[in-house]
């Protein structure tokens, strides 16, 4: 039998922290606990969580640290943020940081559980994908790398995760509900256009130099990669 997965919980509220383990552990994860984010860190040190559950506004070290910190060290732990700023820059600040997912309160238990099995179907494993080449673009998802016309791209976790599923599904129109499923892992309606703004970051960046255009929009109906 497959061990249940192992979720860290990171609260500095303490009626929240119970809440939050009874419910995930009823859900049939194990689960770990800390409450702020020095601790945090210290527990994915020593027990290698399979993802993270992690309040943005803490003491000492607050959510933003923890996943600069973890991505910065290149530590890859999936982890969904909760935050009761509901604001789309809110959310793509939390996302920029390198989460990979947002969640305001308050929220149902059942949606977080769902978004903590997306982000662990998402996670890699296995053997490591072949490269993924678009015109001049090549995409390397094992390393994580992007060269265009043989220069480097440097991009975000989420970032470049669209930007995958935008090369794999090249030549495709893809709507926006369509897009959220495939990099997200579920279903996120109110929120199509914090997809919309990462897009646009990501033109920007494959844009730079006066490059043509990748990354096309299909009016009323969604994006689609196209060689240049």
């Amino acid at each position: 039998m497959t061990a249940p997965a192992t979720v860290l919980v990171v609260d500095d509220d303490e009626d929240v922290l119970a809440s939050l383990r009874r419910g995930l552990r009823l859900s049939g994860f194990t689960v770990l606990t800390a409450t702020d984010g020095r601790d945090a860190l210290d527990v994915v040190e020593q027990h290698r969580p399979d993802a993270m559950v992690l309040d943005m506004n803490m003491p000492v070290l607050d959510g933003t640290g923890v996943v600069t910190a973890l991505r910065e060290a290149g530590d890859d732990i999936p982890i969904c943020v909760l935050s009761a700023r509901s604001a789309v820059d809110d959310r793509i600040a939390g996302l920029e940081s390198g989460a990979d997912d947002y969640l305001t309160k308050p929220f149902v238990l059942a949606e977080l559980v769902a978004r903590v099995k997306a982000m662990l179907r998402r996670r890699p494993g296995g053997a490591p994908s072949a490269t993924v080449r678009v015109g001049d673009l090549e995409l390397d998802p094992a390393g994580r790398r992007v060269h265009l016309r043989g220069n480097p791209i440097e991009l975000t976790k989420r970032e470049f995760e669209l930007l995958e599923v935008l090369a794999r599904n090249a030549g495709i129109v893809l709507s926006r509900d369509r897009r959220l499923s495939l990099v997200w892992g579920y279903d996120f309606d109110s929120d199509t256009n914090v997809v919309d703004v990462f897009v646009g970051y990501l033109r920007r960046k494959l844009e730079a130099g006066g490059a043509p255009r990748l990354v096309h929009t299909v009016r009323g109906v969604g994006f689609v990669m196209r060689e240049s």
